[in-house]
């Protein structure tokens, strides 16, 4: 199962020192102690909400260092949607799809920003997957490409890891439930950030510090507000569910003692190392 992990001093400081956006503001999911809560994060001080970031804006007078928490998966989603092929370089030969190609992950993929990606004893062939991810901010059936637009609350960084050999291999599963949906397969943080263009984030991926994807959002095939509109066609989208929007160029299998982070402009680093 998964395991959270109390970020040392030094990691805090790295991530509060990330540039932030003028304008753009951090939320977080964090443990403090027995607790868990949503918060604010200005600087290296998480200012405790009442509730949910979705839910509530003005925080309490509660605050805490941000390098004596446990930084958690910084949403909880009724459900985890993701598109692939959504980068014209990471299609090959393939012909590009018509419309947004989506799957679900289930909710229990999810880790901690800081946890571990826990590879499964028989697998033999799990990549990495660096994609930015949306949170829903409101109840979304049928809308149009301006509600689904206003529907996007904020993004985060999300790394939608798989198992090529079950999901293309010639003994692969009718589905994917295994080959991305996996306890761990879905690390996503290390906070939400809301106020920035996500339409023109540059996206980096590190294997053990190699560069191993580098791509702006600008080169979605079907950008962010035309994913949402489309899904929302068929599911009903609610507050706090989650879209991995689709990964750039090649990947390649990630090896137990391997770190893998995720790095996109304007938001920060998603941090975890495989098991």
């Amino acid at each position: 199962m998964t395991r959270r992990h109390l970020l040392s001093t030094a990691a805090a400081a790295s991530f509060a020192s990330q540039a932030q956006s003028p304008g753009a503001t951090r939320y977080v999911r964090f443990q403090a102690g027995a607790k868990i809560a949503y918060g604010v994060l200005d600087g290296e001080t998480i200012r405790e909400l009442p509730g949910s970031y979705l839910k509530f804006d003005k925080p309490k007078s509660t605050t805490y260092p941000l390098s004596k928490v446990t930084l958690l998966a910084p949403v909880e989603p009724p459900k985890v949607l993701a598109v692939g092929l959504n980068y014209k370089s990471h299609l090959g030969s393939r012909t590009p799809p018509v419309n947004p190609e989506l799957f679900f992950k289930p909710t229990s993929s999810i880790q901690d920003p800081t946890g571990n990606i826990v590879i499964p004893p028989d697998s033999k062939n799990t990549h990495y997957e660096g994609e930015l991810v949306l949170i829903i901010g409101k109840k979304l059936r049928n809308g149009t490409r301006e509600q689904a637009k206003d529907a996007i609350w904020g993004i985060t960084c999300g790394n939608d890891v798989s198992e090529r050999d079950w999901q293309n291999g010639p003994n692969k599963d009718l589905q994917w439930w295994r080959a991305k949906g996996s306890d761990t397969f879905g690390p996503v943080g290390p906070w939400v950030v809301r106020g920035v263009d996500y339409g023109n984030l540059l996206l980096q991926t590190r294997l053990n510090g190699e560069v191993v994807q580098k791509q702006n959002t600008s080169d979605l095939l079907f950008d962010c507000p035309a994913m949402v509109e489309f899904a929302s066609r068929y599911v009903t989208l609610e507050p706090g569910d989650i879209v991995f929007t689709g990964t750039p160029q090649t990947t390649r299998k990630m090896n137990r003692g391997d770190v893998v982070e995720v790095e996109i402009e304007k938001i920060g680093v998603l941090r975890n190392k495989v098991v």
